[in-house]
């Protein structure tokens, strides 16, 4: 049987995870091998005192509050079967949905399925700020996906043997799989509306993840070679400076009086920015090579990982249906 580990990254889900659990094992129950994984990103509410009366499960618990990235990081690298699947545990994302992009992925030769929310049951400005998001990705990144910010994927786990996610790079891990070389597909999924709890989204996400956006496309253009950017940049400086140098001679030819010219003080400018992005640019060129040399450490630390390996008992069955 195929066999398929299920991460879901939780903060504050206190009130959808027994439903959430439920769903999964209902979904996958005699059609494959799988686990839950529940990483618990530091809640606040008793989130952690109702995951541990859930069974199977393997329940990782973050010292803090790191965000939903290196939650889910923390439990893909707890994985232990060929698949991955993520998805939210707000309920908003169907479990049913992961053997269609398991089934998907196989019949396509794929190395990750990205589920695609198609019809949204998300609030006006979330929807608003999700499409701005999607022109700028489609822009910068160009992963060809519609719906980069859905939880809901499908993943061969060897498509984390080298990554770290950090930030809010989870949205764009189909661009950074991309990047890598792995096949990535996407198929549409069943979105539902909140029933419980409060959405953890807001304008500083918004924030890190445009500024995480505008790293993806550095590191899929120049990340083997800064170098060719800031060198460039550099470079085009040094014509600057050296163009406002000739000026600067060619008026002092003339006769002109320069003490209250720009032509020298932007020709020293132009020529020390030129000097200086091309030190910057050796320099990220040698950090290069220095992290593809060493092993990167994770953003985070886990507090506990507890690994409930029982089925769920019927209290009805084992009270001989009498409770």
């Amino acid at each position: 049987m195929k066999a398929i580990s299920v991460v879901v990254p939780l903060y504050n889900e206190q009130d959808n995870i027994i439903a959430l659990h439920q769903e999964i094992v209902k979904a996958l129950s005699g059609h494959c091998e799988f686990e839950i994984i529940f990483v618990d990103d530091g809640s606040t509410d008793h989130t952690a005192q109702v995951a541990r009366t859930l069974k199977p499960l393997k329940y990782i618990r973050l010292r803090r509050n790191y965000g939903q990235t290196s939650a889910m990081d923390a439990g893909i690298k707890a994985a232990r079967y060929p698949y991955i699947a993520t998805l939210d545990g707000d309920l908003q994302n169907d479990p049913v949905d992961i053997l269609r992009l398991l089934d998907y992925l196989e019949e396509n030769d794929l190395d990750i399925v990205s589920g695609w929310r198609k019809k949204r049951h998300d609030s006006l400005a979330k929807k608003f700020v999700s499409r701005g998001a999607n022109v700028l990705r489609s822009i910068l990144v160009k992963d060809n996906i519609h719906d980069s910010g859905c939880t809901l994927k499908l993943y061969k786990r060897e498509c984390f043997a080298t990554i770290t996610l950090y930030g809010e790079m989870h949205r764009f891990i189909p661009a950074i799989l991309q990047i890598k070389g792995f096949k990535v597909g996407e198929l549409e999924v069943n979105h539902r509306p909140r029933q419980h709890g409060v959405t953890k989204y807001n304008w500083k996400r918004t924030v890190k993840g445009f500024l995480d956006m505008i790293s993806v496309w550095f590191w899929n253009k120049y990340a083997v070679r800064p170098l060719h950017l800031l060198g460039g940049f550099g470079l085009i400086s040094l014509g600057l400076g050296f163009g406002f140098g000739l000026w600067t001679i060619l008026l002092a030819i003339q006769g002109m009086d320069l003490s209250n010219s720009m032509q020298p003080y932007m020709s020293l400018f132009f020529i020390g920015l030129g000097f200086l992005f091309l030190m910057i640019g050796l320099i990220a060129d040698m950090m290069t090579k220095i992290y593809y040399g060493l092993k990167i450490e994770t953003p985070y630390t886990i507090h506990q990982v507890l690994d409930f390996e029982e089925a769920p008992v019927d209290q009805a069955a084992k009270s001989g249906g009498q409770i």
